[in-house]
């Protein structure tokens, strides 16, 4: 008989906003195809059915919710719980501890959790007061009602070792391996500066802003992402773009192919995440092959190790840094193999799938087992 799991937490399957996605776009699949009954969980307008890549074993399922910054990821969420602790998988994987509010619904079904923890979300910039609030509180319950928890970091461990005294496993995100892509067109080898991310302050985007500003004098800079929401910072970069011919802004991108020939070729990516764990996209652009100066964060000195070129959030650092990679040929060939040789040792889809299916097993196993035992405890007591 099938195990099944039913996944909660993302916009669904196939869906290609940020990093749970990704992840769900590479785990669903392999979940199905090691015998697996997989649901994804998603909303409405989310998912992409008719991706030619979509695997037809994985079943999606759209629950409704309120469309808000501070609303979708916890209506979204309890909708979702609510169908799965009705149909009862064997095991349920959450994403984002924002869910934890929702832990105890599972639990009365038996219905044991891994609980994929995300970055510390109540230590980002882009949350008001009670955001953070909500997001520490759902921590706090996850830590506490949550069977076993994923940290896609190490340095993530000891922050809620720390924080909350709970361990779990080690699961990062993976990079895929990619052929020999075609050049954007208008752009050359190694002959252009690459930003992609999502338009928040934690990512260093005001900076880099800024740093463009100066390096488009010298060199095309490909901007690509959004806020989702509009804003500021999206107006800030489409004024850079405006003023700047050598500066493109390309907006959120969900071809994957495009994104990733944009870091193959890309003279230097620059990453300026700082508050999240392991980011599948610094870990894809290094299983591209990209010359990477990153912000200097305790996450990113993990993942990279000594692949890429590390800065201090100043931008005549991020200037100078980033110049001196795009004018040494030599210094980018070295630090993209090197970056793609260590994507290819500890960062893979096939690793980080094979942890999940062996914690789910786990959960899975034990949660059936007690149950065979309360069945042999309930007939003996008839006798």
């Amino acid at each position: 008989m099938k195990q099944s799991v039913a996944i909660i937490g993302t916009r669904g399957y196939p869906s290609y906003y940020g990093g749970f996605e990704t992840a769900v776009r590479k785990l669903a699949p392999y979940l199905s195809s090691r015998g697996w009954d997989v649901t994804v969980y998603g909303r409405k307008g989310a998912s992409k059915f008719d991706d030619p890549s979509r695997d037809a074993r994985v079943k999606s399922v759209i629950t409704r919710g309120l469309e808000t910054k501070s609303l979708s990821t916890l209506t979204h969420g309890l909708t979702a719980v609510l169908d799965a602790a009705r149909k009862k998988p064997d095991v349920a994987l959450i994403m984002n501890v924002a869910n934890g509010y929702w832990l105890p619904l599972l639990r009365l079904r038996g219905i044991p959790t891994l609980i994929n923890v995300d970055g510390i979300e109540w230590d980002r910039a882009k949350w008001n007061r009670l955001a953070k609030f909500v997001f520490r509180t759902g921590a706090w319950l996850t830590a506490r009602l949550g069977d076993r928890l994923v940290y896609d970091a190490k340095a993530i461990a000891e922050r809620w070792e720390s924080d909350f005294g709970v361990g779990g496993v080690f699961i990062p995100y993976g990079g895929s391996d990619v052929p020999q892509l075609p050049v954007e067109i208008g752009l050359s080898h190694r002959g252009y500066i690459l930003m992609v991310a999502r338009f928040v302050p934690e990512n260093s985007v005001p900076e880099f802003i800024e740093a463009a500003d100066n390096l488009a004098d010298r060199w095309p800079v490909v901007v690509v992402g959004s806020s989702g929401y509009g804003g500021e910072l999206e107006e800030q970069v489409r004024d850079l773009a405006e003023r700047k011919p050598k500066v493109r802004w390309l907006g959120h991108i969900a071809d994957d192919a495009r994104l990733h020939s944009l870091w193959q070729h890309a003279g230097v990516y620059f990453h300026g995440h700082s508050v999240g764990g392991t980011n599948p996209a610094l870990v894809q652009a290094m299983a591209c092959g990209t010359p990477i100066v990153a912000r200097d964060t305790v996450y990113n000195r993990e993942v990279i190790g000594d692949t890429g070129s590390l800065v201090s959030l100043n931008v005549s650092k991020m200037i100078e840094a980033i110049s001196r990679v795009m004018i040494d040929s030599s210094l980018q060939n070295r630090l993209a193999n090197a970056a793609k040789a260590r994507a290819a040792e500890f960062y893979t889809w096939d690793l980080v799938n094979g942890r999940y299916e062996e914690a789910l097993e786990k959960l899975a196993s034990s949660a059936g087992a007690k149950s065979r035992s309360r069945r042999r405890e309930a007939q003996s007591i008839g006798q």
